[in-house]
């Protein structure tokens, strides 16, 4: 029987407990709001300790912009991947998207949303992390939006790439109105228009 280390299993709850926070933190104020000070000072840890567990500032960033995506995918992408593929998937994954705004699993609506607008511009390792995060989901809403041209399920015409460029508009816009706003009316508005837009 194998026996895990104590202090590698406290470690790692650790990590799992200031991550949780980071990510809360820069879904509402940016990933250039994390800092190890903050984070251990909020969490009553010690600074040298939670400095062991990431090392620098970029690697804090990484690091929450990788578990961002892992609740993401856990939130969104996993209750979609159990029902029919093609539209069914592409409604599910819609809809599984602006359940997980409206419920705030971020405090800041989508965390995603939030810190594109804030590292769009720049260059390095976190803009690329975030790339490959947008590109990974826009890349799946057009697998399935080609998936239900082949099944006749869509015109024949469909370009799965507008249609995934239009449904995320729709989908980032109810985010950011609600998120200002404080009301949940701009989710109806953008679930009526993707019903629209798929039944096209």
């Amino acid at each position: 029987m194998t026996r895990v280390d104590g202090r590698v299993e406290r470690g790692n709850r650790t990590r799992r407990t200031v991550l949780r926070r980071a990510v809360d933190i820069a879904s509402v104020e940016g990933l250039e709001a994390l800092s190890v000070g903050r984070l251990a000072g909020e969490l009553e840890l010690s600074k040298s300790g939670v400095f062991a567990l990431f090392g620098s500032k970029l690697e804090l960033q990484l690091a929450t912009v990788r578990e961002a995506s892992r609740i993401f995918v856990a939130e969104v992408l996993e209750p979609a991947s159990a029902g029919a593929e093609g539209l069914a998937r592409l409604r599910d994954l819609c809809e599984g998207w602006l359940r997980y705004s409206e419920r705030r699993v971020f405090p800041g609506g989508c965390f995603f949303y939030g810190v594109m607008a804030e590292f769009d511009a720049r260059e390095g390792a976190v803009h690329d992390a975030l790339v490959a995060a947008q590109r990974a989901w826009l890349a799946e809403l057009e697998r399935c939006a080609e998936q239900a041209r082949v099944a006749g399920e869509l015109g024949a015409d469909t370009d799965p790439a507008q249609l995934a460029f239009e449904v995320v508009a729709l989908m980032e816009a109810a985010n950011a109105m609600s998120v200002l706003h404080g009301e949940p009316g701009p989710y109806v508005r953008a679930r009526r228009g993707i019903v629209a837009r798929l039944g096209a």
